[in-house]
């Protein structure tokens, strides 16, 4: 029998020992984790980074929102006394349904104050209005003593009539101002003043529609002469519906 004297039990001179093995990879691991920790703080870096900008931008939007909105208030109304009268008149006509011919028939006018109010204008148009009506109320009896025409005859006479009554409102209207800014403007001289103009301007309506409906031949030419007349009343009726508006704009209430 032979023993196995020359048989070595050793350990491969590559192979590390156990224990140096478990070292590096010790070692690997905690480099490993070192580097992932200092990603995690760099990224957290770079998120704080992006915050602060975003957050410092954000307010310094909103502060010059603010800003803006503190120091540019909207703007004050047009006080009476910053419009020359052709600035006023414009303001006032401008709510009116015929603004060019409100505008050009007050500028006409002569002698007329530095600076205007929506009262002041108001009477200067509810004059005009009234002798825009004289002008035009002779001109039915005109028109009487010139046609043959039995129908247009019997429907100039109803206008005849019809401008007397319309002159007369308007009279009515007028007695009520005398063209004072400081007069005072009540409910009830507004509801007066509207039931006059209104009843005159149907007036001048029915008178037209007499024509119409006798189809006479004068309807257009009548029509026409009217035209101005019906400005000025729509005018007038406008800027009085319109009055209390008016007033704030100019700072007057």
């Amino acid at each position: 029998m032979v023993k196995g004297y020359d048989k070595v039990n050793s350990t491969p001179a590559d192979i590390p020992p156990p224990h140096l093995h478990h070292s590096k990879l010790a070692a690997t691991h905690r480099r490993k984790t070192a580097l992932i920790s200092l990603l995690i703080l760099f990224s957290l870096l770079v998120v704080t980074t992006i915050s602060v900008v975003i957050y410092k931008s954000t307010t310094s939007h909103k502060s010059k929102t603010k800003t803006n909105s503190t120091t540019a208030p909207p703007p004050p109304p047009p006080q009476s006394n910053s419009l020359n009268t052709s600035e006023s008149t414009r303001l006032v006509c401008a709510v009116t349904q015929y603004p060019n011919s409100c505008v050009s028939s007050i500028s006409s006018l002569k002698n007329l104050p530095p600076q205007l109010g929506p009262q002041l204008i108001f009477t200067l148009s509810l004059n005009i209005s009234l002798s825009e009506l004289k002008n035009v109320s002779s001109f039915p009896k005109t028109l009487i003593s010139k046609s043959n025409e039995a129908n247009t005859v019997s429907a100039l006479r109803d206008c005849v009539s019809l401008f007397d009554d319309a002159v007369s409102q308007l009279n009515n209207s007028v007695a009520l101002f005398d063209g004072s800014e400081k007069e005072a403007l009540t409910e009830a001289k507004i509801a007066d003043v509207n039931t006059w103009i209104s009843g005159a301007m149907s007036d001048q309506e029915t008178c037209l529609d007499g024509l119409e409906e006798m189809e006479s031949s004068v309807l257009d030419e009548v029509k026409a002469k009217l035209q101005k007349s019906k400005e000025c009343m729509s005018n007038s009726l406008a800027i009085l519906a319109n009055m209390h508006s008016l007033l704030d704009k100019f700072g007057q209430t």
